[in-house]
């Protein structure tokens, strides 16, 4: 059954915001209560009557435990699936969610820092690219989204791979519809062009599922640039701002993609690590990574067809897609000199 989203306690007036009491903080400090919190705040605001209930919220927090609130639901619910939601953007959702919950996580467990704020612009619209590591959850994106929420005010929109919309594991994480109403942009042609010419500010990864999937080994290294991004920048006439993220990398350490067994369960990748034993205990884990300082450095504005030649109107198909590949691993080139300027700096400092 597919319903729509229902807004119960008027996100747009916020007369009752949510606040965090001791049980939140509580999740906060212990990790497989993060899932607890996300779920909380959604169901202060929207009408969740397939979502967790309480008595399934302490089972998470028991070894084992999440498997049997699964069990526990799964027979609340009648033997079925939660019920479907067709959920479009919300931005005051966005805006209570990055008050309310992510301001605390970034601040205090991540440490998120913009550097080089004086390349930021005071208005987008924009095409925000940013190196993506971590293979976990999108962290290095949802803080990002914060911290220029907060530095200019903006609405600010990632895309993110539709497992995060659709894969039958995420319906029982967070509730359906949680990805569209913050915000996400799933990660095909046609939704990606449909957010840029919205004139959005969207957050985009280049490399795409190839920058988190990468693995711990080539962490510092940029893989292919996707051009789509920079077609899609001369096309509509919209900024491309670089953004160099440092300490992405440690989301989720000394991993390995198990890329065969990743496939078969249907997930964009498969880390192996030693924390993967407190996962298998721990599912609600799943939205949770490890305690980092995330570092971003914005870089001057990029404009493709603003570089002489670069316009691509006139140019047949083949010589487009050339043009556009040329350009994007240009940017890749510069970004990966930033990205070891950065880390020969911070080593240096380490040493000092």
């Amino acid at each position: 059954m597919i319903e729509n989203c229902k807004i119960e306690n008027g996100v747009a007036g916020r007369v009752h915001g949510y606040r965090f009491n001791w049980f939140d903080w509580f999740c906060l400090w212990y990790p497989p209560g993060w899932l607890i919190l996300f779920n909380r705040h959604w169901q202060h605001y929207h009408a969740d009557p397939d979502g967790w209930n309480w008595l399934e919220y302490g089972l998470f927090l028991i070894p084992g435990g999440f498997y049997l609130a699964l069990l526990i639901r799964w027979l609340r619910l009648g033997c079925r699936f939660p019920r479907r939601e067709v959920c479009e953007f919300d931005p005051n959702y966005q805006k209570a969610f990055g008050d309310e919950v992510l301001a605390p996580i970034v601040k205090y467990y991540f440490h998120g820092e913009l550097g080089d704020i004086e390349n930021l612009p005071q208005t987008g619209p924009l095409i925000v690219a940013m190196n993506h590591a971590g293979m976990c959850f999108p962290w290095d994106f949802l803080s990002l989204g914060y911290l220029l929420s907060q530095a200019r005010g903006w609405v600010v929109q990632p895309l993110a791979h539709v497992a995060l919309f659709e894969h039958p594991w995420v319906v029982w994480w967070v509730p359906p519809g949680w990805s569209q109403v913050l915000g996400g942009v799933q990660a095909d042609a046609e939704s990606l062009e449909a957010a840029v010419a919205k004139k959005t500010i969207l957050l985009y990864a280049p490399e795409g599922l190839r920058g988190p999937a990468k693995g711990w080994r080539s962490r510092y290294q940029l893989e292919t640039f996707h051009p789509s991004f920079v077609r899609l920048s001369d096309r509509y006439h919209i900024p491309i701002l670089p953004v160099v993220c440092i300490g992405s990398e440690s989301l989720h350490p000394w991993t390995v993609n198990i890329k065969k067994l990743a496939k078969r369960v249907s997930l964009p990748f498969l880390p192996v690590s030693l924390l993967m034993i407190v996962f298998i205990l721990f599912p609600s884990m799943g939205v949770w990574a490890m305690k980092t300082r995330l570092k971003y450095y914005v870089q001057p504005l990029y404009k493709p067809w603003s570089e002489e030649g670069s316009a691509t109107e006139k140019l047949l198909e083949p010589e487009l897609k050339a043009t556009t590949y040329i350009q994007a691993q240009k940017l890749r080139e510069k970004l990966h000199i930033k990205i070891n300027q950065l880390l020969s700096k911070t080593n240096y400092e380490k040493k000092s």
